[in-house]
């Protein structure tokens, strides 16, 4: 996850560096949705049941704590199906861990949107597209009203609601409206998530877009982030699952702010680029521990062992190669001159497309003078 706004704001207002101690968990608290969405990578069914009890994720909540996570993603399926899903999130908040909803909105409602906004820090929803496109791509004719609706509701109620909103061939057609939208309706957040070849998502390979069309949108996303700040514009922009979005930005940065950049190089470089399997990790729906929820492989299992050894496993060998820094990737990421701030990327798409968890990220747009970090 890279977030632009923070750190234009942070840099340029000469504020002190907060790096995360710990590890952020994307859990995929159930299989069980009401969409059907073309890019999902998890297989998401209406029809499945809950795999874990309430008891094992409880015990689980306390192993995270253990292990040193101090933030937690709950999504699906549709983690808002789930009853328990508020005691699960009020034992994490117990545990100091801070939690995070991820959802499509169509279960907020007037009975229990106080609740959610309680007990989750932010809220993000899911728009992918204007009206016609986000049904067509969610599965379900009126789920963009409802989106809105759930928004708007958290807003009146005074909670934090941001956009999420994926870019395929689908969907590209509305990525500018979904600017203007975030303008409109004045949420906190917009979070732009590049496709990863995984579940739907790797059936779909089809609907990912080419690598000009990636830079463009990815140039328009950082300009977007500095027109925000300047005109004063309280609308966080974020980016996922492309961390070349980090270099291109430091190009752009370095123009508006020369005496900055290499301030903002070195915070760049302590980011780190991709944290799969070393700050960021996801726990799915049965259970299984993988180093982000696109990943190829299972580290582990809670149910059959519990979290805390799984990720601080210092006998996995991939985990150790994950957690590397930068990271030892072929291909044309092999002689570049800035990975340390990439960290080669995404190695789910990686391997996807080649088969070698260690190959080149496919979707890496840049230029050989940029990679030389000319």
């Amino acid at each position: 996850m890279f977030r632009l706004s923070n750190l234009i704001k942070a840099v340029t207002g000469g504020k002190k560096e907060r790096l995360l101690d710990g590890s952020i968990i994307i859990w995929n608290f159930t299989n069980r949705c009401n969409l059907a969405c073309h890019h999902c990578y998890s297989y998401a069914d209406p029809n499945s049941e809950d795999y874990l009890s309430t008891d094992t994720i409880l015990n689980t909540v306390v192993e995270l704590k253990k292990a040193g996570v101090k933030f937690v993603i709950f999504s699906g399926g549709e983690p808002l199906i789930r009853r328990d899903i508020f005691d699960i999130a009020d034992f994490m908040r117990e545990q100091g861990i801070m939690t995070y909803l991820s959802t499509n909105g169509l279960y907020i409602g007037e009975k229990n949107v106080k609740r959610i906004i309680d007990t989750f820090n932010y809220i993000g929803i899911s728009i992918d597209g204007i009206e016609e496109v986000h049904d067509r791509f969610r599965g379900l004719d009126g789920a963009y009203r409802k989106s809105l609706d759930a928004i708007e509701l958290i807003q009146k109620n005074g909670g934090n609601a941001g956009i999420r909103f994926t870019i395929t061939n689908e969907t590209k057609e509305s990525f500018h409206s979904i600017f203007e939208l975030a303008e409109e309706i004045g949420v906190d957040k917009i979070y732009i998530s590049h496709l990863v070849y995984s579940g739907r998502g790797l059936d779909n390979l089809k609907i990912d877009i080419s690598r000009e069309e990636r830079r463009e949108f990815v140039e328009f996303i950082i300009d977007k982030a500095f027109e925000y700040i300047d005109s004063g514009k309280d609308i966080d922009v974020v980016t996922g699952n492309m961390e070349m979005d980090a270099i291109l930005f430091l190009e752009k940065f370095g123009r508006r702010y020369p005496d900055l950049k290499d301030e903002m190089a070195s915070r760049l470089e302590r980011w780190g680029g991709n944290s799969a399997g070393r700050r960021l990790g996801n726990i799915d729906w049965m259970g299984r521990v993988k180093p982000d929820p696109f990943f190829p492989f299972v580290i582990g299992d809670i149910t059959e062992r519990p979290f805390s050894e799984i990720w601080c496993d210092e006998k996995n060998e991939m985990l150790r190669r994950l957690r590397e820094h930068p990271r030892r990737i072929e291909g044309k990421c092999a002689d570049c001159g800035v990975i340390d701030i990439c960290n080669g990327g995404s190695r789910s798409r990686a391997y996807a497309i080649s088969g070698d968890l260690w190959a080149e990220d496919p979707s890496c747009y840049l230029s050989d003078n940029e990679r030389r970090g000319l």
